[in-house]
């Protein structure tokens, strides 16, 4: 409990200070009465419009990517997994190219998102039929990583038949992930799959203790390893895809933030859920903020800076892993 009251506290203060950060020379007070519906219509067009979504968007989607992460890890038993394993959030960005090669997402700009729900849902699909409905771990891994290979293929594919040099810019600067320019709407679509899969993700707390004693075990105990497969399956597709499709490609938040948490948890996946949570959330914040203080000219994308910070950290648990091995 004193871990995620101390995260919820760093998450309330990185919020905080994510309304009050930006590009424009907008000083403290006047932010705050254009939060307030007062001043320059322009300074409460952009708090109102600009940097309230944004954080609002940070914190959902760095609490999705972190609690599928945890319950991912849960159920694989492998702090190595990490979300993106199965191939949701691959098709998420193709769907997002695709709206960007076509031309739809300049006539209808929702479609960017919408059209990466449809491929995060293609790819849970394709993922059941592939690997079959009584599939065992394994194969739904081996599925995963065939499915984002694919998705990555086509996804380079369209980068290079492009003809529109400018879209061709757009789709890559998309695919490093950012959270400038979002709205509300961004919000809307996003929050219900995004409290569907943590829904699904937090139904199945009981089943990932009863799973992390070994499969056999959790059966004697009742336990329907199927059934909380394809809840974990679900709930991570409906996590990672959501935020990808209103996102971009943000990497390494569910890989680093349960791996840093899990020894203050007891290594229990039922508590390491809702830190794992706050902690992805106070990251993508953090993250955020650091994008927009360094470089404000240069655009740096979330998705680089998320990739800079955990990839040490992924190589640290690789040699630790081999250390093991040996």
């Amino acid at each position: 409990m004193r871990l995620i009251l101390a995260l919820s506290a760093l998450c309330a203060l990185l919020f905080s200070t994510s309304l009050f950060v930006g590009s424009g020379n907008v000083g403290f007070w006047n932010s705050l009465r254009g939060y307030l519906g007062a001043g320059d219509p322009l300074v409460v067009l952009v708090m109102q419009e600009l940097r309230l979504p944004r954080a609002a968007l940070a914190v959902l989607i760095g609490a999705s990517l972190g609690l599928a992460g945890a319950g991912l890890q849960g159920f694989l038993r492998n702090p190595l997994a990490e979300p993106g394993i199965v191939g949701t959030s691959a098709f998420a960005a193709l769907g997002a190219v695709l709206a960007l090669q076509t031309g739809l997402a300049a006539v209808f700009p929702m479609a960017l998102p919408l059209a990466g729900l449809a491929g995060a849902a293609l790819s849970v699909l394709l993922l059941l039929a592939l690997s079959g409905p009584g599939a065992r771990t394994t194969t739904l891994i081996l599925s995963g990583v065939a499915l984002s290979a694919a998705a990555g293929a086509m996804v380079s594919l369209a980068l290079n038949l492009s003809r529109n040099p400018f879209a061709a810019n757009e789709m890559m600067f998309w695919m490093m992930g950012s959270l400038a320019d979002r709205s509300f709407q961004h919000v809307v679509v996003a929050l219900p799959i995004l409290a569907l899969g943590a829904l699904l993700i937090w139904s199945s707390r009981k089943g990932l203790d009863a799973l992390s004693l070994g499969e056999e075990t959790a059966v004697s105990m009742g336990v329907d390893v199927r059934r909380l497969r394809l809840m974990l399956i679900f709930g991570t597709a409906c996590l990672s895809g959501a935020a990808t499709s209103v996102a971009g490609m943000i990497g390494f938040v569910g890989l680093v933030v349960p791996h840093l948490l899990r020894r203050a948890t007891g290594g229990l996946p039922s508590r390491l859920l809702v830190p794992s949570a706050v902690g992805g959330a106070a990251l993508i914040l953090a993250a955020d903020i650091t994008v927009r203080v360094i470089l404000p000219g240069r655009d740096l994308k979330l998705g680089v800076l998320t990739a800079l910070i955990g990839t040490p950290v992924f190589l640290h648990l690789i040699w630790k892993s081999r250390g093991r091995e040996a």
